[in-house]
């Protein structure tokens, strides 16, 4: 595990990211946090109202000989709706916007290349708003909101809307999905 690199995306509620991701072959680490605003060490209370300019995020740490940034990108931008800007579902806000937090220049470069490239093809109905942000310090969330999902998969919220996300991920890149289970 020494070739690790991070990709900071935020799309949404933290809670619906971060199942997606952590269940992606060469994912090593999902952390779920806030990104991109002007308060030093905010809490969830702190941003919720979006007065701190601060996006809710997640921190992958993977291995880019298992999966690419682009393969991570490209399930990013599959995942959520990136059309949309300041909202995803019935979560608004600028807390909930759509970006990319680029940690290099060929990041930056693969991101601003994939999205012209979805834009060409039209595979959403609206242009893709999703920010392209430089690096930026990311606050990781309160221990409860780590692998949230996973410890509350009954969660009315995450039956609702995380479940059908990761099952979404699941089906269109199951070669790409860590311990697939077997079916009977």
């Amino acid at each position: 595990m020494d070739n690790q690199q991070i990709a900071i995306f935020a799309g949404g509620c933290f809670w619906c990211t971060e199942p997606v991701f952590s269940q992606i072959k060469g994912v090593h680490k999902v952390v779920s946090g806030y990104i991109g605003g002007h308060t030093l060490n905010p809490t969830y209370k702190d941003i919720c109202n979006g007065d701190t300019g601060h996006a809710e995020g997640i921190q992958i740490t993977f291995d880019p000989d298992q999966v690419s940034f682009e393969t991570l990108l490209e399930i990013f931008l599959v995942s959520h709706d990136p059309t949309t800007p300041n909202r995803q579902g019935n979560d608004v806000g600028t807390q909930y916007r759509s970006a990319v937090f680029c940690q290099t220049p060929e990041q930056r470069d693969a991101t601003v290349k994939m999205m012209a490239e979805f834009n060409a093809a039209h595979i959403y109905n609206s242009p893709i708003v999703t920010e392209i942000n430089g690096e930026d310090t990311f606050y990781p969330a309160e221990t409860y909101h780590q692998y949230y999902f996973d410890k509350n998969p009954n969660q009315p919220y995450c039956l609702a809307v995380a479940a059908p996300k990761a099952a979404k991920i699941r089906q269109k890149y199951s070669q790409l999905i860590k311990d697939l289970p077997q079916e009977a």
